[in-house]
C-alpha cells in the first residue's frame, strides 16, 4: 500500500498555539477535523493515521520544536518506511503574505529553521507547503512576530487558506505534486 507523510511544522506546548510559526500545526489539525482523525502522542510528534482512497496517510505534528524537526520526519519516514517523494512539509513563510500560500517540488529551505533542520537531515528532494503569514514587523523584530498569537482578525484572513491546504493535502496524495502544483499555485497568489 502507497503511504504518504504530511508533516506540519510548529512548536510543542499550549503557549505556542495559534501563533504564525505553528500554522502547519493549524493546517493538519484543520484536516484531522475533517477527516474525523485524532492525534496520538508518539515518538517524536503527535501522529493521526487515516486512508484516502487506499493510500495511507501519516499526519506528524513534531513534538522537538521547529529547529529539531528533521529528527521527527527522519525518523517516520523510516520507521514507516516512507518514500522521500512522497513527504509533504507544511510550514509558515514571512516571505509570503497572510493567507497567500506557495506550492514547491523541492527547493532551499527559504531561511527556516525547521525546513533547515530537515534539509540538513535528508536534502531539499521533497515536497513543502508554505502558508503566508505576512511581514508586519519592524527591522530586528521577525521572532517576536513569528511567534506572535494570530488575532481573530488575522484567522479570519488565514482561514480560506488551511481550508485550500486541506484540499491540496489530499491532491498531494491522489494525485501528486505536479498535478497539485499546477492545479493550486494560481489560488495561492494574493495581492
Amino acid at each position: 500500500m502507497d503511504k504518504y507523510l504530511i508533516v506540519g511544522l510548529g512548536n510543542p506546548g499550549d503557549e505556542y498555539a495559534d501563533t504564525r510559526h505553528n500554522t502547519g500545526f493549524m493546517v493538519l489539525d484543520a484536516f484531522a477535523k475533517a477527516s474525523n482523525i485524532v492525534f496520538e502522542d508518539k515518538r517524536y510528534g503527535f501522529v493521526a493515521e487515516t486512508s484516502i482512497k487506499g493510500r495511507k496517510v501519516f499526519l506528524l505534528k513534531p513534538t522537538t520544536f521547529m529547529n529539531l524537526s528533521g529528527n521527527a520526519v527522519r525518523y517516520w519516514l523510516g520507521k514507516e518506511n516512507i518514500d522521500q517523494q512522497r513527504l509533504l512539509v507544511i510550514s509558515d513563510e514571512v516571505a509570503l503574505p497572510l493567507g497567500a500560500f506557495r506550492l514547491k517540488a523541492n527547493g532551499s529551505n527559504g531561511g527556516h529553521n525547521g525546513l533547515g533542520h530537515i534539509q540538513q537531515l535528508i536534502g531539499q528532494n521533497y515536497a513543502r507547503l508554505r502558508m503566508g503569514i505576512g511581514n508586519d514587523f519592524p527591522r530586528g523584530m521577525q521572532i517576536d512576530w513569528v511567534l506572535g498569537h494570530y488575532s481573530e482578525e488575522e484567522k479570519q484572513t488565514l482561514q480560506p487558506a488551511i481550508d485550500t491546504a486541506v484540499e491540496i493535502i489530499k491532491s498531494f496524495v491522489l494525485a501528486g505534486i505536479d498535478v497539485t502544483m499546477n492545479q493550486f499555485n494560481q489560488k495561492g497568489k494574493k495581492g
